[in-house]
This record gives structure tokens, C-alpha cells and sequence, in this order.
């Protein structure tokens, strides 16, 4: 059975830190039969990262597999098994939809996610963010003008320039579109002239 780590330390983690359980995709996958035992396993470039033992019962799933923290009985592996909830809700064009019940103690949240640290939890309880709420001001104006550039059909990056109206496009469409476009290039550009200016200023303090 594979093991899980105690994830990444310092400052305050992201959705995408940590392994993500989605009862969505174990649903889809016709694995959720009451009866049914499988291993779901994590990957990245194509090597199992690590493994965790599931067992399906009528009204709940039973999770099996080990977890090492550096915080925990000096970096030992510490084997977990417990059962997560399962709820339905009735969706609007027929069929039943599938939800976690959050086993954190005191949670109970109806979550499509849990996200595994020693237990896994929905985001709220690991206190975790998702990347974009990471991002600077400026960072997050150049992501939101460089996706406008590409619906315009504009060249990438925003320094090189606005390109013109695409064909087919109204002019209040693109219009405005361009004055987004421009907004969120003049955030990018004020951060990026903060940054080189604090970075002027450590350069001299050296010198």
C-alpha cells in the first residue's frame, strides 16, 4: 500500500499541494459497487506517486493506507483506516449525484473532493487555497489580459502591443474587451515597475 508524505510547509497551501480524492471520477469509473475493493493511485510523468486501498460499502467507503509525517512519531509511517459518507442528490434532469460527507471531526461538508494530508478533508478544513487566490495583483492582471489576448486572436504577451478587431466580432464586443484588456495591463505594468524599483533599491543599498 503506497504512502503519503506531510505535503508542503510554509505559507498557506494550495488545492493543487496536496492529492485530490474526487468521488466524481470514482463514480465514473463504475468503481463505486458496494462489494468492491480497489487501489487509486496518483501519478506524474507516467510513475505512481503514491497508492491508497478503498473499499466500497453501501453507504460509505473505507480508506486504507499509510501516512509519514516529519511531525509524527519521527517521520514513522502511520497506518489510517477509516470510512467517509457518502450522500446522493437528485439532479434536474434525472439521475443521482454523488457527494463526500467531510470526515473531519466537527465537518460533515457535502464535498465532491476531499484533499489528503494525514486525513483527507475537504479544502475548507485543510485551510487551503486555490492557485489563483496565490497570485500577486500584477500576476493575476497579466493571466486575465493574456486570456483576453487570446480570444482576440491577438500576438501573446503584453508588451507586444493590441492587435485589431477580429472578424466577425461586434465593435461594442471588442471594444469592450480592449478596455478590459488595457485595465489589467496597466496593474501588470504598475506591479512590474514596483517590483523593479524595490529591486533598484536593494542593487544600491549593496553598492
Amino acid at each position: 500500500m503506497g504512502g503519503f508524505g506531510s505535503g508542503r510547509q510554509g505559507g498557506r497551501r494550495c488545492t493543487d499541494d496536496m492529492r485530490a480524492l474526487d468521488v466524481r471520477k470514482i463514480a465514473r469509473d463504475g468503481l463505486l459497487t458496494p462489494g468492491n475493493s480497489l487501489a487509486w493511485r496518483w501519478s506524474r510523468n507516467g510513475e505512481t506517486t503514491a497508492t491508497i486501498n478503498l473499499r466500497v460499502e453501501a453507504d460509505n467507503v473505507v480508506l486504507d493506507y499509510r501516512n509519514r509525517s516529519a511531525h509524527h512519531n519521527g517521520g514513522e509511517w502511520e497506518p489510517m483506516n477509516y470510512a467517509v459518507w457518502l450522500d446522493w442528490t437528485t439532479c434536474g434532469f434525472g439521475g443521482r449525484r454523488v457527494w463526500w460527507r467531510c470526515p473531519a471531526v466537527g465537518c460533515g461538508r457535502r464535498v465532491a473532493v476531499l484533499h489528503g494530508g494525514r486525513v483527507f478533508a475537504c479544502r475548507q478544513c485543510n485551510r487551503l487555497a486555490y492557485r489563483s487566490q496565490r497570485e500577486a495583483d500584477d500576476d493575476r492582471a497579466t493571466r486575465r489580459a493574456d486570456t483576453i489576448r487570446r480570444r482576440l486572436g491577438w500576438e501573446a504577451g503584453i508588451l507586444t502591443g493590441n492587435g485589431g478587431k477580429p472578424n466577425g466580432m461586434h465593435w461594442r464586443t471588442f471594444e469592450r474587451l480592449q478596455g478590459e484588456h488595457d485595465a489589467h495591463v496597466n496593474v501588470a505594468l504598475a506591479g512590474m515597475a514596483a517590483h523593479l524599483g524595490l529591486l533598484h533599491e536593494r542593487i544600491g543599498g549593496i553598492e
